[in-house]
């Protein structure tokens, strides 16, 4: 058991810290953080990565530990005093239990609340990096909300003669001038407004200009919760978002129902192409898509932490019998 436990601890702390450089570093360069924002990040990436680094560091710790045994020819001797080899097994068999079950907890719970600190202190650092990304390149580009800012100099808060490019989802593009603007941020809502002064502003390939002399638009701060999906939601707000979905996929299917009978009685069958028959069958085919993503997830931390157990099941007994020359054969042959 102490074998065990000495190996894993010195293989998950390897593993663990190389993986944390990928993803402290990968946040890094998405929000062009800081060494402050990156030195406060990194206590809830290393929790968040361990779902994903103990299974299979439980598995490479079974094959070298069990594997240098046959090898050395303990188990021939275990054997030969009596001893049956479930008596050797029985400790990784309780270290993966335990394991399986730390892995469901950090999965259901500490993974969201992992999430949800790392967004409070990029959002907190998001004033100054935007300011410090016009200091320095006199320039921002938000292609999720279709945004762009480019500025000839700024001053304190103020933004001097900038040039505000917005194109929305499905819309056509505005090009907006300014003698002036600031910049003002709603931590709290997750918003920044931009306030502009001595406006002059134009449609993408239209002549139409207009002026006002002062505007304030407001936009949404990014996030790195809608790119996380469902993974920063605990269990029970999985099952009870997959309730609300069930939910909407019957108003929606009840909906369209009735327009169906309406427009049989009617006798007007044009009506079953109207966009509000099609909004309820996109509605109730959205609902389903969204249903079939939760449930994915849900079984998936299941499936997850129980791997642990099944890891150790399947690499134990292969790696006694690959012996310990084959041991990272046997790691990837039963990974």
């Amino acid at each position: 058991m102490m074998e065990l436990l000495r190996v894993f601890v010195a293989l998950i702390t390897i593993s663990t810290l190389l993986l944390v450089f990928v993803g402290v570093f990968g946040e890094a360069r998405k929000f062009d953080l800081g060494i402050w924002q990156i030195l406060q990040i990194m206590p809830f990436v290393v929790p968040s990565l361990m779902p994903y680094t103990i299974p299979a560091t439980l598995l490479l710790t079974v094959c070298v530990v069990y594997g240098r045994m046959a090898g050395d020819n303990e188990i021939i001797a275990v054997r030969a005093a009596g001893i049956h080899i479930i008596h050797l097994m029985w400790p990784s068999f309780f270290l993966a239990g335990v394991l399986s079950i730390v892995a469901l907890f950090l999965t259901d719970q500490i993974i969201p609340w992992a999430f949800t600190n790392i967004e409070r202190i990029v959002t907190l650092a998001m004033e100054d990096i935007i300011f410090d990304k016009l200091r320095t390149e006199n320039q921002i580009n938000d292609r999720d909300h279709g945004i762009t800012i480019n500025v000839t100099g700024v001053k304190g808060r103020r933004l001097i003669h900038p040039t505000i490019r917005y194109k929305p989802k499905g819309g056509e593009s505005v090009i907006m001038q300014a003698n002036e603007a600031q910049i003002e941020f709603d931590l709290k809502n997750q918003k920044f407004y931009l306030s502009l002064w001595g406006m002059q502003g134009n449609l993408a390939g239209k002549n139409s200009t207009f002026f006002l002399e002062h505007d304030r638009i407001p936009q949404n701060l990014p996030s790195r919760t809608d790119s996380a999906g469902n993974r920063v939601l605990r269990t029970q707000d999985l099952v009870r978002k997959i309730d609300a979905m069930h939910q909407q996929k019957r108003n929606a299917r009840q909906q369209q129902a009735v327009e169906s009978a309406f427009a049989f009685a009617r006798g007007d069958f044009d009506g079953l192409q109207s966009n509000t028959f099609l909004t309820h069958q996109h509605l109730s085919n959205a609902a389903t898509n969204e249903i079939y993503g939760l449930r994915t997830e849900y079984y998936n931390r299941f499936s997850m932490s129980v791997s642990c157990f099944f890891f150790v099941l399947l690499g134990s007994p292969f790696a006694i019998l690959m012996a310990k020359n084959q041991f990272l054969t046997c790691f990837l042959f039963c990974f």
